[in-house]
């Protein structure tokens, strides 16, 4: 078995991919804010670094003299115990700090957490907050990538971030249903000596009725069929607030399609591959599609519960996060962390739905089959695609 790296090292480790992610991007790449829910590179590396500050650094040391001030308001995302913020939709704005100014930041921080290792003056509390830091900053090594993915696609040379296509063929073109009998299973984290984030707690039982679920993710040609039998024309197929999203945003198809039958990408505007899963649809979307397909998606649980044992399933997680069916609700006897860092999840359980999985943007060793994402049901500029489920006959 692997061992776990030391949390001074799996902090080194995570900080170091952040930076790598930013390699070959210019300043003004790392300046630009598409849209309010997708923020610039630069918050995000500012970001995550203010979180180690305020939540460790801070918490350690009591006569503790911040790199800054102003950060504290300026990369300040959502903690309102924490005190003022600046507005989201104009993250894009800050020209100030540079981004050299940023990086001069996330050094000083990691030399400071560095020195904090090193005097052994980090209690058990504060160094369980530094590894909710390192995940937390494994989210935004995803979210870097998906809003500068949004944030490039509205550049009309469509530039390449890199060289290597998102997704590629599945290789097997046929859809089969694996089956789960009916019964009483466990779901959650059952916080081992393993991280998990609070949303994914307790551990606890749950009766599911037999199901299954699609052995693979629906692909960019399954989803043609649906385009092309009138799926977004036909308002029977979709939910209200979904078919006035459809209208309001002028949806014919998902997020960065084309007409010529070319998608922008990572890699730059490219063709479509056919059997490679269909990605950047919105709840809406998926479940409009599952409708036409004589199916539905799948309950949080039943995801859960056919990705914990051994089966034939597909991209489970390594291409695109899977919408369900299941409202982001707590789980039975959910308790929020004390003070501003119990904001972390806890305060977003309501106009959310689950996804499970990951996507090919999610860092190594970052999931588990127990991982709750959650987004607004609009949301389409995610890796997020379809698995359909139906009730077993």
């Amino acid at each position: 078995m692997t061992s776990m790296p030391s949390p001074a090292v799996a902090y080194v480790r995570v900080r170091a991919h952040t930076l790598a992610l930013i390699e070959g991007l210019t300043a003004e790449d790392c300046q630009i804010q598409s849209m309010p829910d997708a923020s610039p590179v630069k918050w995000h590396l500012a970001h995550t670094t203010w979180f180690f500050e305020t939540f460790v650094l801070a918490a350690a040391w009591p006569e503790y003299l911040p790199v800054d001030p102003a950060y504290r308001a300026l990369f300040n995302s959502y903690y309102v115990g924490i005190g003022a913020r600046a507005p989201r939709a104009e993250r894009g704005l800050m020209s100030r700090p540079t981004l050299a100014e940023v990086l001069a930041y996330r050094t000083e921080i990691d030399a400071r957490i560095s020195a904090g290792f090193r005097a052994r003056c980090l209690n058990a509390t504060q160094v369980a907050t530094l590894e909710l830091g390192c995940h937390h900053e494994q989210q935004h090594q995803e979210l870097i990538l998906t809003d500068l993915k949004h944030h490039l696609s509205r550049n009309p040379l469509y530039p390449a971030y890199r060289a290597q296509p998102e997704l590629t063929a599945s290789g097997d073109a046929a859809l089969e249903w694996i089956g789960f009998e009916a019964g009483v299973r466990d779901i959650g984290h059952g916080r081992t000596t393993r991280f998990s984030f609070d949303n994914e707690t307790p551990r606890h039982r749950v009766f599911a009725e037999a199901f299954e679920l699609a052995s693979r993710l629906v692909s960019n040609a399954d989803y043609q069929r649906f385009i092309d039998d009138g799926g977004y024309q036909r308002p029977e197929l979709w939910l209200s607030d979904g078919w006035d999203a459809v209208q309001a945003g002028g949806w014919q198809a998902p997020l960065y399609w084309f007409d010529d039958g070319s998608h922008y990408t990572l890699a730059g505007r490219i063709a479509q591959v056919a059997d490679a899963p269909v990605c950047h649809v919105s709840y809406y979307e998926a479940e409009a599609y599952a409708r036409w397909a004589a199916a539905r998606l799948p309950t949080e649980a039943e995801w859960e519960i056919a990705a914990s044992g051994s089966t034939p399933l597909r991209q489970m997680q390594d291409c695109c996060w899977q919408w369900t069916a299941s409202a982001y609700l707590p789980y039975p006897g959910f308790q929020p962390a004390a003070g501003a860092v119990g904001e972390y999840n806890g305060k977003f359980m309501i106009n959310q739905m689950v996804l499970r999985g990951g996507s090919c943007a999610t860092p190594a060793g970052h999931l588990r089959p127990t991982y709750r994402n959650f987004f607004p049901p609009s949301a389409r500029w995610q890796f997020s695609g379809i698995r359909l489920a139906r009730s077993r006959r």
